[in-house]
């Protein structure tokens, strides 16, 4: 039997364990560096399948690292398992999960036969934690030559747009004053707010179309009677690259330093984690990834020029700036339901879901064959 008939032969006997697991994960979500459930079902289904796990890496309690296979070329798979506030796994990371294991599990059955070292990283807290990027700060991707992950969306794309972000905090002070009886001594910390977000509003107008500005309000104030004193957003900027999130997050922050001008209060910024980079999808894995994915069944859409309207962000940017990755996304029939919305949750347990996470898996588990036994990948990726 060749490696990739061994390979769809393990994954084949795992599909209903890698099913349970995503199902499971979707059943009990939990935000970001709380994931103590998925963490747990993660590392006790490849510590089961032989692989050496570390669990709480780099100081992160619901991190982990999971090695197999002794070869020269070490590849990395990215697992997800935070969901979103409100929404559950309405961006699919469930499936994430379970196809990370899954192509763990399925590669290492011929990981030693083909040359091949594999890592699956358990990587918290993805929607705007920046768990990747904390490891990647430690010293947990070391040593890997090439990695990747395949994130459920509603349609399948080999170079996923993806763009970087910056996520800040913003603090008003103002003072608190009777609303009615002596407003005039009061400073409103919620004005600021409303000037800076009109402000923000304005300036989209005049932003690159690759720009994005979008926030929450997470303390408007205490009482309708009081003059509010303290009122704070949580806010995210994005731009094409890293390099450009300067310039755009800059003239955001003149915008709140308006609120705060216009009306006597002062403002504050905290940065709640580290900028996303920019994902750069190394071509020659992308080409044998769709390649597989092909061969599995899938079929891909090319989104055009218009595919920056479509960029979203991930802290798997990050890693790519270090290390050659790629980042597709897989199908699940979603639409018209998108990711982020409630639809879109639900769909994440559907059949065509249950479908990706064996399809991601497999053609994960493919590539990863595919770049140890090709002399010129092997050397080019240990190269690097």
């Amino acid at each position: 039997m060749d490696a990739k008939a061994g390979v769809r032969e393990r994954l084949e006997g795992a599909r209903d364990e890698l099913v349970d697991i995503s199902h499971r994960i979707h059943g009990s979500p939990e935000l970001g560096y709380e994931e103590e459930k998925a963490a747990a079902w993660l590392t006790e289904y490849l510590d089961d399948a032989g692989f050496a796990v570390t669990k709480g890496a780099c100081d992160i309690p619901t991190a982990f690292v999971a090695t197999i296979g002794t070869g020269p070329l070490h590849i990395g798979i990215c697992a997800e398992y935070d969901c979103l506030p409100a929404v559950g796994h309405a961006c699919g990371h469930n499936i994430i999960a379970a196809m990370g294991v899954g192509a763990g599990i399925a590669a290492a059955k011929i990981a030693d036969e083909v040359g091949l070292t594999i890592t699956v990283f358990g990587t918290p807290a993805e929607e705007g934690g920046g768990g990747k990027i904390k490891m990647l700060e430690a010293g947990a991707f070391d040593g890997i030559h090439a990695a990747m992950m395949v994130h459920p969306a509603p349609l399948d794309i080999v170079e996923l747009p993806i763009i970087a972000a910056d996520h800040f905090d913003v603090y008003y002070t103002g003072k608190e004053a009777h609303a009615s009886a002596s407003p005039e001594v009061g400073i409103n910390a919620a004005d600021a707010l409303t000037i800076a977000q009109t402000a923000i509003g304005l300036l989209r107008q005049h932003i690159k179309q690759t720009d994005r500005v979008h926030g929450i309000v997470t303390k408007g104030g205490d009482a309708a009677n009081i003059v509010p004193a303290h009122t704070s957003a949580h806010y995210m900027v994005r731009a094409r690259t890293i390099g450009e999130l300067t310039e755009i997050r800059e003239r955001v922050r003149r915008c709140f330093e308006a609120g705060a001008l216009a009306t006597g209060s002062t403002v504050e910024y905290v940065d709640s984690v580290a900028p996303y980079a920019e994902m750069h999808h190394d071509p020659r894995m992308a080409a044998i990834y769709r390649r597989n994915a092909e061969q599995a069944g899938r079929t891909f859409v090319d989104l055009g020029p218009n595919s920056d309207r479509m960029a979203a962000s991930t802290d798997m940017g990050n890693v790519s700036l270090k290390i050659p990755s790629i980042h597709p996304s897989i199908g699940i029939e979603s639409l018209p339901a998108v990711n982020h919305q409630p639809e879109f949750t639900a769909q994440c347990i559907k059949p065509a879901a249950d479908k990706a996470v064996f399809d991601g898996a497999l053609a994960m588990a493919w590539t990863c064959i595919d770049l140890a036994t090709d002399e010129d990948e092997r050397n080019r990726l240990v190269s690097v």
